[in-house]
């Protein structure tokens, strides 16, 4: 029996994958080698497959019109996401933090409104300062009468 090495392509149909077989032909002119493909539906056996999954397929009577082979062992599987982490990733990105763009738009605005607030608390003690500033200088002008040695008080 012949058997072959090939990748996972599809593994949506139930108890069948599609498996792709790489080979490498010699040009006979150019004196080239390059890849050709070909794709096999096999059966998966109650094997759990996936896309990806490096297997070893070997050849046995036909199960349907183009179903000729079936798989005998997985070489090596393709990396899985379990569903759950895959779940946990997706909360995570939509309720995160915004950074970026968003992130500085916001500390900007944010910035803008203690600014304002800060000024409009400004212009309430700048306000009082210049009543205190006024209130001084009537002290001043006050004093200066009271005192005896001004020129204009002499008799």
């Amino acid at each position: 029996m012949r058997t072959k090495k090939g990748v996972i392509t599809s593994a949506k149909m139930t108890s069948t994958v599609s498996v792709a077989v790489h080979r490498l032909v010699f040009h006979p002119v150019y004196k080239k080698r390059y890849r050709k493909s070909k794709k096999f539906l096999c059966d998966s056996n109650g094997m759990d497959l996936y896309e990806g999954d490096k297997v070893l397929i070997e050849e046995c009577k036909p199960m349907s019109k183009n179903k000729h082979f079936k798989v005998i062992e997985i070489i090596k599987a393709a990396p899985r996401v379990s569903d759950i982490k895959e779940d946990k990733d997706i909360e995570k990105v939509i309720h995160r933090e915004k950074t970026g763009a968003d992130a500085e738009a916001k500390a900007k605005k944010k910035s803008e409104e203690t600014k304002k607030s800060k000024n409009e608390e400004g212009l309430g003690d700048s306000s009082q300062e210049l009543g205190k500033d006024a209130a001084k200088e009537e002290k001043v002008t006050t004093e200066e009468n009271d005192n005896p040695e001004s020129p204009t008080t002499n008799p």
